[in-house]
């Protein structure tokens, strides 16, 4: 469990909803973060940490109909992403840009079936086009249950729909995707750290400043939409506790977590509960894994996790995790209850 996991991140959206689009502005504005892709016609890329759109190449190699879900079952799947999770890559994140006509939930299956150790879902990330909405949803009615699955809807295209409509289109999205984060975005500008954390390499800053000036500019526009900040469309809350978590608590505040909440990472201290192990913890919409590894020598025991969503109260959430810290009575009363864990073992990939 200790061995670095890569996230797979599913890119979905019907045709013409600005997927491609979308993963350039990702690859635009990686950074230091080396990212892997299996894109629409289920070609394995490698792509430099700090490549831009269009210098790809012909590292493409198609597989025909260009359809994940119709075109590889699941155990050809994992050679590709065998080889992109190979030590070697030093890839950080894959994304797979699925065909516009791809079915997302086949997908994610394929994804949580792997054996392959090294990655890890990501989440699925729902590209809808604004403008489009209500005649995309007419030609595919399934557009419904793929919202209903989505971990982060990206309403993409806002820019090109008015207000009044807008709202109305926001709406519907949201009634269709229960509580998952939906981030309006035009020409598929979102930030990064919705999807992944960007890593920061000692030579990204060399590197920066060996794009063109046209590039730059490409970059500053990205990070300004309408006048605004990317991230000014979620709001971020980061804990941090050096008094041990209970279990029992932190779960029910877990299995209960508040509509538009999108991402929780990091790691948590259950102190008497399991005192060998730290338990990191990923989650993306619904989905949830701890992850349990040894604590080290002289490692600070302290709990510190980082939540992202979307219309989420931040000072609340903070509170509610306060709650969550275990008292000294409580403490050793986990101690002796053999079973105050089992809430937690039951997201530990391999515990039954």
């Amino acid at each position: 469990m200790s061995k670095k996991q890569i996230p797979v991140i599913i890119l979905a959206g019907f045709l013409g909803s600005g997927k491609t689009t979308f993963l350039n502005h990702l690859l635009a504005q990686s950074r230091g973060t080396r990212i892997g892709a299996i894109v629409n016609d289920f070609g394995a890329i490698e792509i430099d940490a700090m490549a831009v759109a269009g210098q790809l190449g012909d590292s493409t190699v198609s597989l025909g109909n260009g359809c994940l879900c119709c075109a590889v079952d699941a155990s050809e799947l994992d050679e590709y992403l065998e080889k992109l999770t190979r030590p070697a890559a030093r890839l950080d994140v894959i994304v797979i840009e699925a065909s516009g006509l791809a079915e997302p939930q086949e997908l994610v299956r394929m994804i949580l079936a792997s054996e392959n150790e090294r990655i890890v879902y990501g989440g699925l990330a729902e590209v809808v086009d604004a403008a489009e909405f209500d005649a995309t949803r007419e030609r595919h009615p399934e557009l419904d249950r793929h919202l209903a699955i989505a971990d982060l809807v990206v309403l993409n295209k806002t820019d090109r729909v008015g207000e009044e409509r807008l709202g109305r289109v926001l709406d519907t999205v949201a009634g269709l995707s229960g509580d998952t984060a939906v981030v309006r975005a035009s020409y598929g500008r979102i930030d990064p750290e919705l999807l992944f954390d960007p890593v920061v390499r000692p030579d990204a800053e060399e590197k920066a400043r060996q794009l063109s000036f046209d590039d730059l500019r490409s970059e500053e526009e990205a990070y300004d939409c309408d006048g605004g900040h990317l991230h000014a469309t979620y709001e971020s809350v980061s804990f941090t506790s050096d008094v041990p978590m209970d279990p029992r608590r932190l779960m029910e505040f877990l299995d209960t977590r508040p509509e538009g909440l999108y991402r929780i990472k990091g790691y948590v201290d259950f102190g008497t509960a399991d005192v060998r192990n730290r338990y990191g913890v990923h989650a993306v919409g619904r989905f949830l894994r701890f992850y349990p590894e040894p604590w080290g020598r002289d490692e600070p025991r302290i709990t510190r996790l980082v939540l992202i969503g979307s219309g989420t109260d931040t000072e609340a959430l903070g509170k509610e995790l306060a709650a969550c810290r275990e008292d000294g009575a409580r403490g050793a009363a986990a101690a002796a209850d053999e079973h105050s864990m089992w809430g937690v073992l039951r997201y530990v990939q391999g515990e039954d």
